[in-house]
């Protein structure tokens, strides 16, 4: 045996074999020819079409005397039983034993199959298109999506939870058709036509992108190695999945991330292909970095695409450690192996995604709705939000803004509105933008103001300032309405418990307060700016020192937190006095403060916020994103949970309005099948390995078992990576997450049925194609009222509810299809019309049934009814009178 420090191979006495026993630097072959050396003395021939699957093994599963080229003797070992009876191929399959690639297919009818290619494009295109601008107003989500493409063009800042660049993508498109982003998207139902919204044309965008799927999916199956049949029957399966279709033809987020999922597994599999010819070329290389260009805008779209980057990740570190194992893999070979995958499928994604983040800071430069989800630091970057410098020193007798550190709910504020129970005093509340009424006036305690004889001259302080000291005992003067901060021994007007009081505003003209608005000020040094500023840890320092204010006599803290008064209180956050806070949300620091005596000192030192860089703003967003999106806990009318989806549980009503309905439904007989195609794998390999601890290990070596088993281990895997994820997570949930993992499945299918169909003749494949193609064109065209808006009948309706859950409503249609022929606005509705055609008779919108709540945050969840987004609607225009609104998506 050799050393371990010379990467040498067991003893062979094949010239190549010695080539390799000879030490690294012995060699004078570039890295790619021994690689490509390696994969000639490996597999001999890179055209055995018997062998593991290329992108989990690079071991050959066949003997090494397998007799490539001779007929007979490949007669002979179909009779012995040592290979299947596949007939031999002239031209290359995907089995190839070639250093973990896959080989690429020329097609035996490449004249046919462009033909088959071209074909369902078309078709593709007919069924996603069809009749594309009806509904001709908002559609679910387009409420969001569609106002997020407004919010670009119009370049006010937004926040959402949700990477930019499926929303740039259609914000282009909106821009290059002449759209001004001045469009009201608020709610279902909106007219497009008569507000000049080129809708159709941005509509087009995700449908193209999900025609686009349809090919994809064809030459991905091709390429893993499954016949035309398998390959067109997975093609037609998705072109008649109604779920798709659905998500396709309006203004979503969810075509972009499939068809850049679909796009990322058909590049790493012909990055495979080009692997398994020829390693470290000019194609190898463009198949690879495409693949990460494609991760990086899967995650891109949504953080979803994690998942098919994990997957990805998967077969790649699979792939290295074959290599690894190997003893005639040489060392520096390895490591290029990996340095170049790490590079192109973790680097340039993560740049790329980055990449977007720039663009989208660099389109949204003005101010906007989602300000008061970002810091001050980063607000201070927007056009409109610029703070000028402000002096640091604090006195008794400055007016200050007061912010909250923890939860962005914006500075301490009061108006003139006093609350409905409790003591009904003036209210307090966090309000996020800057205001008049969030001015204060810090005083000093009341026995400064009240001796035995008199009260000082309301000047006093003005002319006698002094620090405000750690430990020193103030009080806040809300300048706007001359009252002062107050609280008392009665509960918060929202969160009713023992330990949370109200806070108000009290006091009345020449009342000079009680104890009750005394505040004792507690300096957190370990939260202040002591590193560029020591002094902060001793007196309030304006921007660097961090306090919390502690009642004199009730022994609470002055507190926040993220609960919302009702409309009463304006959706702005509740301000209470805890005397069980949490440190982060009872923490305070001062935002501005002025004084007559430093206006007057030139020299007096001021200060503001650093100016944040691309990247310190880019991780606030990933946080702010983030933190977002977990806090989507509250019940939703139209949530699911992972574990009803494969037999898809349920939908989610999208548009409802001149007795139609768009309702999000997949293709049931197609979901069905792909869950019996999971049961199938499921119960294929508990067999195989049952069988091989039993000793039947010809088995594991049987070429075609082999073949199938590692096909659908990759698919299963990928299904896994984007389903069983979702179980672990709490947030709110709908069906239309399950779609990534449906497109595997539906794979698997495809993969089932090439394995049940491999003993059968063409002809027969032919029929078994058709019967599913049959069944799933038929349970197509049952749904596809739901799918386009369709015309129904309450009978055809209730006939279509094979599942109780399915809560689609049957009393909106007719109960007949005349009745459609007599109603001039449904008619009206669903005529084509140009853009700026009015419509013929008003149309109003049918009403729903209450369905449930939303989120408490507008725009921080999913509309999913119109009952939803009236109610969204509501909330949002109690925020436009505050001029805030704050934006969310799953």
């Amino acid at each position: 045996m050799s050393s371990l420090s010379s990467p040498i191979i067991p003893q062979s006495s094949s010239s190549t074999d010695q080539q390799f026993h000879q030490p690294i630097r012995a060699r004078t072959k570039s890295t790619r020819a021994l690689i490509n050396d390696f994969k000639s003395e490996a597999g001999g021939d890179c055209h055995d079409q018997n062998l593991a699957h290329p992108l989990w093994s690079t071991k050959p599963i066949s003997s090494q005397n397998y007799p490539h080229s001779d007929p007979d003797a490949h007669k002979a070992w179909i009779k012995s039983g040592r290979l299947s009876a596949e007939p031999i191929r002239s031209t290359p399959t995907i089995w190839s034993k070639c250093g973990g690639g896959l080989e690429v297919i020329n097609f035996e009818n490449g004249s046919i199959e462009n033909v088959i290619i071209l074909l369902i494009t078309i078709l593709a295109i007919g069924v996603r298109c069809w009749k594309i601008w009806r509904p001709d107003s908002v559609v679910f989500d387009e409420v969001h999506f569609g106002e997020f493409a407004s919010k670009y063009i119009r370049s006010t800042f937004f926040m959402d939870v949700h990477p930019p660049l499926a929303k740039l993508l259609i914000t282009l498109v909106g821009f290059l058709f002449g759209y001004d982003g001045k469009f009201d998207f608020k709610q279902i139902g909106n007219d497009y036509p008569s507000n000049r919204v080129p809708y159709v044309q941005m509509r087009l965008l995700p449908a193209l992108l999900g025609v686009a799927v349809v090919p994809l999916s064809y030459l991905t199956m091709r390429i893993i190695g499954l016949r035309l049949h398998s390959a067109l029957l997975g093609a037609l399966l998705i072109i008649f999945e109604n779920g798709l279709i659905i998500q396709s033809r309006f203004i979503l987020l969810d075509s972009p991330l499939i068809f850049f999922t679909a796009l990322s597994i058909f590049l790493h599999t012909g990055f495979c292909n080009e692997d398994a010819k020829r390693s470290f070329t000019r194609r190898w290389w463009i198949w690879l970095s495409l693949t990460g260009l494609s991760l990086g805008a899967v995650v891109s779209c949504k953080w979803i695409g994690l998942f098919t980057i994990a997957t990805t990740g998967v077969m790649t570190i699979k792939q290295l450690w074959e290599l690894l194992g190997d003893l005639r893999v040489p060392i520096p070979l390895l490591a290029r192996s990996f340095l170049a995958r790490f590079i192109c499928l973790a680097i340039i994604p993560i740049l790329f995604y980055i990449f977007t983040f720039q663009i989208h800071f660099w389109v949204l430069s003005n101010s906007g709705d989602g300000d008061a989800f970002m810091s001050s630091g980063f607000q201070q970057t927007l056009r409109g939000r610029w703070m000028p410098d402000t002096y640091v020193d604090v006195f008794i007798g400055s007016n200050v803004t007061i912010k909250h550190v923890n939860t962005l709910g914006g500075y301490l504020h009061s108006h003139p509105q006093p609350y409905p129970g409790g003591s009904k005093q003036q209210q307090i509340t966090l309000y996020p933008h800057q205001d008049d009424n969030n001015v204060w006036t810090i005083l000093g305690k009341l026995s400064d103001d009240i001796d035995i004889h008199n009260r000082k001259p309301p000047d006093y302080y003005l002319k006698n300032p002094r620090w405000v000291n750690a430990t020193s005992l103030i009080r806040l003067h809300h300048v706007e309405t001359d009252k002062r901060l107050h609280t008392h021994n009665i509960r918060a007007p929202v969160t009713e418990v023992d330990y949370q009081n109200e806070v108000s505003a009290y006091g009345f003209k020449n009342f000079p307060g009680d104890a009750n608005d005394e505040w004792i000020v507690e300096i957190v040094s370990q939260q202040s700016d002591v590193v560029n500023d020591p002094i902060s840890a001793q007196r309030l320092r304006t921007l660097r020192t961090k306090f919390r204010l502690r009642h004199s006599l009730q022994n609470c803290y002055l507190f926040s937190h993220k609960v919302r008064l009702p409309n009463w209180g304006f959706n702005q956050q509740e301000v209470t006095c805890n005397q069980l806070p949490t440190l982060t949300n009872s923490l305070w620091y001062i935002e501005t403060s002025t004084h007559p005596l430093l206006r007057a000192d030139k020299k007096a030192t001021k200060v503001n916020y650093p100016q944040p860089n691309f990247f310190a703003k880019f991780w606030e967003l990933q946080r702010v994103m983030y933190q977002t999106n977990k806090a989507l806990v509250e019940h939703h009318a139209y949530d699911s949970r992972p574990i009803s989806w494969p037999l898809f549980g349920r939908g989610i009503n999208y548009w409802m309005k001149d007795h139609r309905q768009v309702y999000l439904i997949g293709n049931p007989f197609v979901w069905w099948l792909a869950v019996a195609s999971l049961g199938v794998y499921a119960a294929f390999k508990t067999l195989l390995i049952l069988r091989t601890k039993r000793g039947y290990l010809h088995e594991m070596r049987n070429p075609t078992v082999s073949k199938y088993d590692r096909i659908a281990e990759y698919l299963t895997i990928g299904w896994a990576h984007h389903y069983l994820p979702f179980f672990l997570m709490t947030r709110q949930l709908f069906i239309h997450h399950y779609f990534p993992a449906l497109y595997y499945s539906i794979f698997l299918v495809c993969t089932v049925f090439d394995l049940a169909t491999s003993k059968l003749s063409n002809p027969s494949r032919w029929k078994v194609l058709m019967m599913i193609m049959v069944m799933a064109i038929w349970t197509w065209s049952i749904f596809s009222p739901l799918t386009y808006a369709g015309t129904w009948t309450r009978r055809e309706c209730e006939l279509a509810k094979w599942r109780r859950s399915w809560d689609f409503s049957c009393n909106e249609f007719f109960e007949s299809r005349s009745d459609y022929e007599n109603d001039g606005r449904t008619r009206a509705g669903f005529e084509w019309r140009k853009n700026g055609e009015a419509e013929a008779g008003e149309i109003q919108a049918a009403t729903i049934k209450p369905v449930g709540m939303l989120a408490p945050i507008p725009n921080a969840f999913e509309a999913k009814s119109n009952q939803d987004v009236e109610q969204a609607n509501n909330t949002t225009r109690t925020f436009q009178s505050e001029d805030q609104e704050m934006d969310k998506f799953d």
